[in-house]
C-alpha cells in the first residue's frame, strides 16, 4: 500500500481520515507541520505523533516538516515526497493544489466539502487556479481525484470534475457522550466565525441578532479580528468548548445550504445538545423532515428556542431522542464501506502511476519570448538576453528548452539584421497582433481544449500565420505593453522593466487599466529591480506569491576599435548622451543643461547623440522636445557643438562609445538603464540622474558613477563641466571584466530559467 501524505490540518477532519486510512491498510501517513494563520485554517492544529510509522531518515523528516506544504515547499523536499508517497491529499487551496501538481509525481486527491448555493468547484477551479495549473490537470487527469465529502455533489459539477469525483464521506471520531450533557446553563449556543473579517458570516451575525439578539447566548467561532460584543466568545481550547457543550442549553444552527454542513452540529449532537436548526440543507438528507429540532423558517425556530430555555423537557426529550438520525451518517461504522471503496480506487490508481513510472516528456519544453511591441535599442538587447538567459538556464538544468523569439512582422520596425546575433538555441518567429470577438476567442479556445473564462469583448491573440505560438507551452512576454486580454491558449510570465505613469501620469486610465490586467492574467511578474518591484506591489497591487525580482541582465561588450576618451581629430573629445523619443528621457532639462554648459561654462567637450529614433529629435512633433528645438536655434554652442548620430548598429554604437570621455544618461526615472554597463565594459565611466533604480545598478555592478539631479539644468551643467576633468580618474574605478562579467547571463540563467520551470 502507497504511503499517504495528507496535507490538511483540522483537527476534527485529521482524526477521523487518518484512522480510515489505517483501516484500509495504509501504515505511512504523513502530516504537515506548518500552516498559515489564515481563514481557511481557524480549525487548524499539528499532530505530530504519525511521525515515528514512517521509517524515514531523521534528515529527511526534518526536511519535511520544515516546509509550508500549503505554499512552495523547496525542491529536495518534493524529492523526498517522491521517493516515499504515493498519494497526496489537498485541500481545495489555489498555491496548494498548484505546488503539488506540479511537483509530486504520484495520485493527488483533492478533497473537497461542498460551497455555498449556486457556487460550484468547477467555476472556483477556472476563477482561482491559473492557466498552467488548469492544463496539468486536464494532461494529469488519470492521477487526479476529487474526494467529495456528500455523495451528491458531484452532481452539480461540470464533466471533468464529476469524472474524477470519489466519494469519500466526511466523519466525526468520538465518542458518544450525550449522557454527560446537563443544559443548566439556559443560553442559546450559536457559532458563527470570521464576524469581523468575512462578509458571509457578517451577514450570518447580524441576522442572528436581529431575530435571536433578545434571547439569552453565547457566540463561538474563532475571531481573527476582535468583536465588540461580550457574547463572543472567540476561540476557546477544546476542554472549554466540551464543557459549553454539556452546559449551555441549546444550539441553533443557521445554515439551509444543500452542498455543505459545519462539524459543529453533530459535535453538539455527539454531546447531547438538543439542536434546533433550519429546513432546506444537508440536514434534511441525513435526517428526514419530521425530525423535531427541524424548522421551517426562523419563526417557528424562535418559538422552540424559547420553550427550550424556559425548560421544556418535553420538547428537549423528543429533540434528543431523535437526532443522533442526524449523526449516523457520519459515524465512522457507518462510513467505513463507502470510505474504503472510494480509497480503494485511489489506491489502484496509485498503484499503476507507481507502475508507470514518472510521465516522460515527448519533446522538449518549447518557450515563446514575445516582444509585443517594436522595440530596438537597449530594450531589443534585453529580449535577447532574456532569451539566451533562459535557453541556457535550461541547458545547465539538465531539460534543454527550445526558445522561440516573437516579434512583430513590420519592415518599418525591424529588418534581417537586427536578429543577426540571436543566440544559439533561439529561433525567430515575426507575428502580427490578431483581435478576436468573444464568440471567435470561445471557440478558438474550445478547439483547443482549454478549460477558461471567456467573457471579455474582445481579446488579442499573436498570430504567427499557423498556431498562434500554441505550439509553445509557455508565453513570456517582455514588457505589459498590451490593450487587450490575451487570448487564453497558453499561460504567460510577463517581465515589467517600469511603471513610468505612476511618475508621469502620460496614460489614459483605459490604457493603463489594461497594462495592469495583463499583468494581474499571469503566472509570473518578473521585475529586475528593488524600485520597480516595490511599485508592482504598491502601485500594481500584484500579489507577492506571483511576484518575482530577478537581477538584471547585462551585455558583454567587447572593446571596441580606437583607444577610450579620444576623438577622432585628436580635439578634446567628446562624451555620448543615450537617449530616444520617450517622455521620461528629460529631454527639456538636457537641453538646457547643454546650453549652459556651453554658453555659460565654455565646454570643451562635443556630445554625440544616438540611441532608437534620435535622427527625429528635432522633427518628431512631440510637445516635450519643444525645448530642445528652440535651444538648438537660440544657443550657438548647442548647434555648433551638439552632434545628433541618429540610432547606430550596435558594432558602429560600440566605436563610438568606446571612443568617448564618459556616457551621460540624462533620464528622469524609469528602472534603470544597461547603457552604463555597457559602458563600464568598454572602460568608459558615466554621468547619470540620480534615482532609486540607477543607484542599484550602480551598486549591483561595482561602478563607478558620477551622479546629478535630472531636475535641475544648472546643477546638469554643472556637473558635465567637472566630467571634464574627472572622467580620466572615474576611468580608472571602472570594473574588470571579469567583474562585470558576473551579472551576465551564464551567472543568472539558472535564476531565469527556474521561475519559468516553475510555470511549465
Amino acid at each position: 500500500m502507497p504511503g499517504v501524505m495528507w496535507l490538511l490540518n483540522h483537527g476534527t477532519l485529521r482524526r477521523f481520515e487518518v484512522a480510515q486510512l489505517r483501516l484500509a491498510g495504509v501504515t505511512r501517513i504523513y502530516t504537515p507541520k506548518r500552516f498559515p494563520y489564515d481563514e481557511g485554517n481557524l480549525s487548524a492544529s499539528v499532530d505530530a505523533s504519525l511521525d515515528a510509522t514512517l521509517e524515514l531518515p531523521e534528515d529527511d523528516l526534518s526536511r519535511l516538516n520544515a516546509q509550508d506544504w500549503y505554499d512552495a515547499p523547496d525542491d529536495e523536499a518534493w524529492r523526498i515526497a517522491n521517493r516515499s508517497f504515493g498519494i497526496a491529499f489537498v485541500g481545495f487551496f489555489p498555491r496548494q493544489i498548484e505546488a503539488v501538481l506540479r511537483h509530486f509525481a504520484g495520485v493527488v486527491v483533492i478533497r473537497v466539502f461542498g460551497l455555498a448555493r449556486g457556487v460550484t468547484y468547477s467555476a472556483l477551479i477556472r476563477e482561482h487556479l491559473p492557466l498552467s495549473t488548469r492544463i496539468a490537470m486536464r494532461d494529469h487527469a488519470r492521477r487526479l481525484w476529487f474526494a467529495t465529502a456528500y455523495d451528491h455533489l458531484a452532481g452539480i459539477e461540470e464533466p471533468f470534475f464529476a469524472d474524477r469525483a470519489c466519494f469519500l464521506p466526511v466523519g466525526l471520531s468520538g465518542e458518544d457522550r450525550s449522557a454527560e450533557w446537563r443544559g443548566d446553563d439556559a443560553r442559546v449556543f450559536f457559532v458563527c466565525p470570521r464576524i469581523g473579517s468575512s462578509p458571509y458570516f457578517r451577514d450570518v451575525y447580524d441576522r442572528f441578532r436581529r431575530t435571536f439578539g433578545k434571547l439569552p447566548h453565547v457566540i463561538g467561532g474563532a475571531q481573527p479580528v476582535a468583536v465588540d460584543d461580550p457574547a463572543v466568545i472567540g476561540y476557546v481550547p477544546r476542554e472549554t468548548h466540551e464543557r459549553n457543550m454539556r452546559s449551555l442549553r441549546v444550539m441553533y444552527y443557521h445554515s439551509r445550504e444543500p452542498f455543505h454542513v459545519h462539524y459543529h452540529p453533530f459535535e453538539a449532537i455527539q454531546a447531547g445538545m438538543p439542536l434546533v436548526y433550519l429546513a432546506g440543507g444537508i440536514l434534511d438528507r441525513f435526517g428526514g423532515t419530521a425530525q423535531p429540532g427541524r424548522c421551517t423558517g426562523e419563526t417557528e425556530a424562535r418559538r422552540k428556542l424559547e420553550r427550550i430555555l424556559a425548560g421544556d423537557r418535553a420538547l428537549i426529550a423528543r429533540i434528543r431522542e431523535a437526532q443522533p438520525a442526524l449523526l449516523a451518517p457520519m459515524l465512522a461504522d457507518n462510513c467505513a464501506d463507502a470510505w474504503q471503496a472510494g480509497f480503494a480506487r485511489i489506491a489502484r490508481s496509485a498503484e499503476a502511476a507507481a507502475r508507470a513510472g514518472a510521465p516522460g516528456r515527448a519533446r522538449a519544453w518549447r518557450i515563446a519570448l514575445i516582444v509585443p511591441v517594436g522595440y530596438r535599442g537597449g530594450s531589443l538587447r534585453g529580449a535577447k538576453l532574456l532569451a539566451e538567459a533562459i535557453a541556457a538556464g535550461s541547458r545547465a538544468a539538465g531539460e534543454p528548452a527550445e526558445v522561440v523569439f516573437g516579434h512583430l512582422d513590420d519592415a518599418s520596425v525591424y529588418d534581417e539584421r537586427e536578429f543577426r546575433d540571436l543566440p544559439a538555441g533561439v529561433s525567430r518567429r515575426p507575428f502580427r497582433w490578431k483581435t478576436l470577438q468573444r464568440d471567435e476567442a470561445r471557440r478558438s479556445v474550445a478547439y483547443a481544449g482549454i478549460d477558461a473564462n471567456v467573457e471579455a469583448p474582445q481579446y488579442a491573440v499573436p498570430d504567427d500565420g499557423a498556431t498562434q505560438f500554441g505550439d509553445c507551452d509557455l508565453w513570456v512576454l517582455v514588457s505589459d505593453r498590451i490593450t487587450l486580454p490575451l487570448l487564453p491558449l497558453r499561460p504567460y510570465v510577463m517581465v515589467v522593466y517600469d511603471y513610468l505613469q505612476r511618475y508621469l501620469g502620460f496614460l489614459d486610465p483605459a490604457t493603463n487599466h489594461a497594462f495592469l490586467a495583463a499583468q494581474h492574467a499571469a503566472e509570473r511578474v518578473i521585475v529586475t529591480t528593488q524600485f520597480t518591484f516595490r511599485d508592482a506591489r504598491d502601485y500594481a497591487g500584484l500579489p507577492l506569491a506571483r511576484l518575482r525580482r530577478l537581477p538584471m541582465l547585462v551585455p558583454a561588450f567587447d572593446a571596441a576599435a580606437g583607444p577610450q576618451g579620444a576623438s577622432e581629430e585628436g580635439g578634446p573629445g567628446y562624451f555620448v548622451w543615450t537617449t530616444n523619443l520617450a517622455l521620461h528621457k528629460n529631454h527639456a532639462n538636457a537641453a538646457q543643461a547643454l546650453a549652459i554648459y556651453y554658453d555659460e561654462l565654455d565646454g570643451e567637450l562635443e556630445c554625440r547623440v544616438t540611441g532608437v529614433d534620435t535622427e527625429r529629435l528635432l522633427t518628431a512633433d512631440l510637445p516635450h522636445l519643444a525645448t530642445l528645438k528652440a535651444l538648438r536655434t537660440r544657443s550657438r554652442g548647442f548647434r555648433r557643438r551638439v552632434k545628433i548620430l541618429g540610432e547606430l548598429p550596435d558594432r558602429a554604437y560600440r566605436r563610438v562609445l568606446a571612443g568617448g570621455r564618459f556616457l551621460w544618461h540624462a533620464g528622469r526615472i524609469d528602472n534603470g538603464t544597461f547603457s552604463v554597463v555597457e559602458a563600464a565594459w568598454l572602460g568608459v565611466p558615466s554621468l547619470s540622474s540620480d534615482y532609486p533604480a540607477m543607484r542599484e545598478i550602480a551598486a549591483t555592478n561595482e561602478l563607478a558613477i558620477e551622479w546629478m539631479a535630472s531636475d535641475d539644468p544648472e546643477a546638469m551643467a554643472a556637473a558635465l563641466k567637472r566630467m571634464e576633468t574627472q572622467a580620466a580618474a572615474l576611468a580608472a574605478r571602472v570594473p574588470s571584466a571579469e567583474r562585470l562579467a558576473r551579472n551576465g547571463v551564464s551567472h543568472h540563467a539558472g535564476a531565469y530559467w527556474r521561475e519559468v520551470r516553475a510555470c511549465l
